[in-house]
This record gives C-alpha cells, sequence and structure tokens, in this order.
C-alpha cells in the first residue's frame, strides 16, 4: 500500500511541477521585468495569490491576468505546483536582480563622468553676426539757385562724375536781364557820386568863408552821403546778379557717383530760396569709393562692441569674396521691431573696384577677440566657491580637503579668479588661477598653472544627477 502510495505521489509531484512549469516561466519573466521596473513585486504576488488587480506600473509593457480557475486550488497537484512555480520565479527573480545589479555596477566602472586636458597655447576668437544695408558714407542732393527750366543735364545716373563738372545748365534770359540792369543803375550811380563829391568839395570851400549858410552846407553834404551809399548798394546788386546768372550752371561740388536724378530737360525747377519751398533736386551723387554698413545688432552683443573691430562683410552679389571693414561708430538710439532691441553699428568700407552698390544687403561677422594666448583651459574646467563641492565630489575628493583648501578668501574671486582641480602625482589637487580673455569655450590662463599642466573638465553635479534620472526613467518606459 505505501509503495504504491509512495509512486502516485511522486508522479503526482511530477505531473504538478511540469503543469506548473509554463507558470513558474512565465513568473521568472514577470519578477525579471518586475527587477527592471516594470511590475512591482506586489502585481507579482497578486498573479500567484489571485488577489491583485490587474494593473500595471506603467503604461507599456503586459498586464499581468487574475489568478486562473483550479489552479491554486488547494490540491496536491496544485501545492506542488505552486512550490515548483514559486520556487523557479524565486530563482529567476534573483539571477535577473543579481544581473541587473552586475549591469549597472559595471556601466558605472566603464563610465567616466569627466575628462582631462593639458593647458595649451590657443588662439582665441570671438564674434558677433548680423545682418546690415550698404549705403553712402557722403552723398549730396544736387539743387540749382537759379528757378527756370532746365536746358541741359551733363550726366546720368551711374556716370562718375569728377569735382567742378558742369552737370546742368538753366535758363539764364531772366538772369542775363537783371545783370544788365543792375550793371546800368552802377554806372549812374558812379556818375552821381562824381558830381556830389565836386558839389561837396566847393561847398567845402564856400562854407569856410562864409558865402553860403550853414544850411545849404549840410544839404551838399548829405547828398554826396547818398550819392555815395547808391553805388554800395548798386555794387551789391550788381555782384548778387552776376552770381545768380553763375547759379544757372550747376556744377559738381564733390568727386562722386550719379546714383539719381529725378528732373529732365524741359522741366521746369524752383531754387531753395524761392517762395515754392526747399527747391529742386537736380541729382543724388555720392562717394561710393567708401562706403559704410548700418548693421543692427542685439542688444545682449552690443557691449562687446568697440570702434575700430574688423568685420567681415559678404554680399548676395559676390559670396565668393570677402570684404573688410571696420566699425567707426555706435549709434545710441534702439530700434525696436517685434519686441527684438537692437542697435545700428556703422561699418565703413573701403571699395576701390566699385563692386559695393547703395542698398545692397550684407552679413557682416564682427571680430570682438582675436589673440594668441601661451597658456588655455576649457572654461568647463573653472570652478567657484559654490560649485566646487558638487563637482569635486565626482572625483571624491574629500570635504575636508575642500574646506582646507578654502579657508582663506582670495582677491577677485569670480572675477578673474576662479577654482581648478589638476591631476597631479599625488591624485586630484585644488589650485586658484587668474584668467585672462576667453572665447566662451576655452580661457586664457594667466597665472596659477604651468605649461603642461592637466586639469579635469568636471560638469555640473546637478546636471549629471538629472541626466542619470532621466536616463532610468527612459530606460524604464521601454524596455520589454
Amino acid at each position: 500500500m505505501v509503495l504504491p502510495i509512495a509512486y502516485g505521489l511522486g508522479a503526482l509531484a511530477l505531473r504538478g511541477a511540469t503543469m506548473a512549469a509554463p507558470y513558474a516561466v512565465r513568473g521568472a519573466m514577470a519578477l525579471g521585468r518586475g527587477a527592471k521596473g516594470i511590475v512591482k513585486p506586489s502585481n507579482i504576488k497578486s498573479y500567484f495569490l489571485g488577489t491583485g488587480a490587474r494593473t500595471p506600473t506603467s503604461g507599456i509593457g503586459p498586464v499581468l491576468p487574475r489568478s486562473r480557475p483550479g489552479l491554486f486550488k488547494p490540491s496536491i497537484k496544485n501545492i506542488v505546483g505552486q512550490s515548483a512555480a514559486g520556487y523557479g520565479g524565486m530563482l529567476a527573480y534573483d539571477a535577473l536582480t543579481d544581473s541587473a545589479e552586475q549591469s549597472v555596477e559595471d556601466q558605472k566602472k566603464e563610465t567616466q563622468f569627466y575628462k582631462k586636458q593639458q593647458t595649451l597655447p590657443q588662439t582665441l576668437e570671438v564674434s558677433i553676426e548680423a545682418s546690415g544695408v550698404i549705403e553712402a558714407i557722403s552723398a549730396v542732393e544736387i539743387k540749382s539757385k537759379a528757378s527756370g527750366e532746365v536746358l541741359f543735364l551733363g550726366a546720368e545716373v551711374g556716370d562718375f562724375v569728377a569735382r567742378g563738372s558742369m552737370l546742368a545748365q538753366i535758363d539764364q534770359r531772366t538772369a542775363n536781364n537783371i545783370v544788365d540792369q543792375t550793371k546800368s543803375d552802377l554806372e549812374a550811380s558812379k556818375v552821381r557820386l562824381t558830381n556830389a563829391e565836386s558839389q561837396y568839395e566847393r561847398g567845402k570851400q564856400l562854407h569856410k568863408n562864409a558865402s553860403i549858410s550853414d544850411k545849404d552846407f549840410e544839404d551838399i553834404k548829405e547828398n554826396y552821403a547818398q550819392a555815395k551809399s547808391t553805388l554800395v548798394r548798386n555794387e551789391v546788386s550788381y555782384e548778387n546778379a552776376k552770381i545768380s546768372l553763375d547759379d544757372t550752371i550747376v556744377k559738381s561740388p564733390i568727386d562722386g557717383t550719379i546714383i539719381s536724378r529725378p528732373v529732365e530737360v524741359g522741366q521746369v525747377i524752383s531754387s531753395p530760396t524761392s517762395a515754392f519751398g526747399e527747391g529742386s533736386i537736380l541729382m543724388t551723387m555720392a562717394d561710393l569709393s567708401k562706403v559704410r554698413v548700418r548693421a543692427l545688432v542685439d542688444e545682449i552683443d552690443v557691449g562687446k562692441v568697440s570702434i575700430g573691430q574688423s568685420v567681415s562683410i559678404k554680399v548676395a552679389a559676390y559670396r565668393d569674396k570677402e570684404f573688410i571693414g571696420t566699425v567707426s561708430k555706435i549709434e545710441p538710439k534702439a530700434y525696436v521691431q517685434q519686441n527684438v532691441t537692437t542697435f545700428p553699428v556703422l561699418i565703413d568700407i573701403d571699395n576701390d573696384e566699385n563692386l559695393l552698390l547703395i542698398g545692397m544687403n550684407t552679413d557682416v561677422v564682427i571680430e570682438v577677440l582675436n589673440k594668441d594666448v601661451a597658456m588655455s583651459i576649457p572654461t568647463m574646467s573653472l570652478r567657484t566657491r559654490k560649485d566646487i563641492y558638487t563637482a569635486a565630489s565626482i572625483i571624491d575628493i574629500e570635504k575636508e580637503e575642500i574646506d582646507q583648501f578654502l579657508v582663506e578668501k582670495v582677491k577677485g574671486e569670480n572675477f578673474n579668479k576662479f577654482i581648478v582641480i589638476t591631476d597631479s602625482k599625488k591624485g586630484p589637487d585644488l589650485s586658484w588661477v587668474k584668467v585672462g580673455v576667453s572665447d566662451l569655450v576655452n580661457v586664457e590662463i594667466v597665472e596659477g598653472l604651468n605649461k603642461e599642466d592637466v586639469v579635469y573638465i568636471l560638469p555640473s553635479k546637478s546636471l549629471f544627477d538629472y541626466q542619470e534620472r532621466f536616463k532610468q526613467r527612459v530606460s524604464g518606459s521601454f524596455s520589454f
């Protein structure tokens, strides 16, 4: 009787284990996933005990079924099966947990949260990019001081004109008539003055001899004075008439190029001195041997710009050609467009080849810094009192060592004095350094380091911790 029972129990146990094997595998997989953070251990327990809700801990991942009918009934078969499944799941869970822990540990060993770099001689460059428009430095509006019909125009748009060249001629008939009239008046006034002067000399002698009365002599003197005054007025009128005649011939005031000509021959124009306003513009000319770019620089960058800085200019018409200019002026009034504040920066450019034309759009690069330094390190190597603790903890520098290093206050901290971690023979070491210019990626070291010293490049520990947490969340959400 005992032997059949034993055989029966053995067979029952074997069958139970066989039937429970798939569930053991499934339990092992579930527990393995639980180790990765997709399914909580409480859900695994619910799977085997049949008490839990069918709810995963993530939107991604398997949904555990509710307890299967008959699987956990209190029979010998199911008891043996449960034992086999539980033991198999436990082994799988332990194996996967150990594997996960080992993997994380190996990853930490393989990952370095810092870099090392020697001090290097380097050229530090900083530039500011902006856009602008070419305009003339010296542009002149040509007007005639004489009113009348335009009889002649001596230049077309685009023509180069030398200083003193004839540009236009206005009808001279009225001006000639005025010249003739004033000349005649002048000649008559000269004759009257001669007669008045003779009468004055004779009257002076007569009055001395008491041959004429005081009143008669005063009349003679007054007539003489009026004659002199009339002569002066007529001389001025004659000279003005000749000037007006000269004004009918318009000449170029500068060496330059005609950039506009709004009038044509036969058109009647008015002078700036007439009652019609500011006068008619005959032409506009500019000296194009030197032009100017009006570039709009962002308010964040304008403080880095100074007069005399070199500027690289490119235009669409000559993409392969680089023009070099110089900052000549920074205008104090800002332009605000769409909540963006910019300041006009004027850049002068030699235009000997006359390739740059008025109104061309430009891309400009203002060279803020260009300096060869004997020693430089990455700016990420620099630390202050506030962040040296978190940075140093990455390479296991003790807090007591940092405290001792920071006992003394250093003049210029956070201005031109910063802390760097160097790689010395005894291990990581702390040093104060004085910095110079920077291109925002690398910084000049003025003192505190020697050539070929090695410094640690360390990220912010808070940034690193955030990145690690982010990677864990991503790994937990997208693992299968």
